[in-house]
């Protein structure tokens, strides 16, 4: 079995971030090549052969411009969720892919659903929530500044335009949060 070492320091936070980014980005290039072929790979509720694909789904996109649109604060919503620990990253990634992707599956509108946006509001609702729930000053600080400048993405859990998964956005937000308060007396 592989040993992971958790990123301690800010540098090694910024280049696990940049292998994400970099894995994304690879992704989105060949899905781009190959006139989005990977995009069938998305999650479709209740379709039994589509339950796998709430593993792939995150990582697609449906063009360059939601592909950029999620890139970008996916990062800094990594370097943030980072300052509570490597492993706290690794199970609230894993965790929002896993619960986020399983919610759409099960209530979303019958419509292909895929993008990063499910992990950023699920991002966006633990680093709210939990900073205040651990009571340490420095994450305190990091839900503070989250809530203030990003605040604004809530609206997002509505729905506003047919092609995009508010659905993703509203259970990614809502698994956010319960993972903020699941993991709260944990390491």
């Amino acid at each position: 079995m592989i040993k992971i070492k958790p990123p301690t320091t800010l540098k090694q936070q910024l280049v696990w971030v940049s292998y994400v980014v970099g894995l994304l980005i690879v992704i989105e290039a060949v899905n781009m090549l190959t006139g989005r072929y990977f995009n069938q790979f998305s999650i479709f509720p209740r379709e039994l052969s589509h339950i796998a694909y709430i593993f792939t789904a995150p990582f697609l996109h449906a063009n360059f411009a939601h592909f950029a649109s999620n890139v970008v604060t996916l990062a800094i919503f990594s370097v943030l969720l980072l300052q509570f620990g490597g492993k706290r990253f690794i199970t609230v990634s894993f965790g929002l892919i896993v619960l986020t992707g399983l919610m759409v599956w099960t209530m979303g509108r019958g419509s292909f659903h895929l993008g990063a946006s499910g992990v950023i509001y699920g991002y966006f609702g633990y680093l709210v929530l939990a900073g205040f729930l651990s009571k340490k000053l420095s994450q305190i600080i990091i839900s503070v500044i989250v809530a203030f400048f990003y605040g604004g993405m809530i609206w997002g859990v509505l729905p506003s335009h047919p092609y995009i998964s508010w659905e993703s956005h509203l259970f990614g937000f809502i698994a956010g949060l319960g993972l903020a308060w699941f993991l709260r007396k944990r390491k």
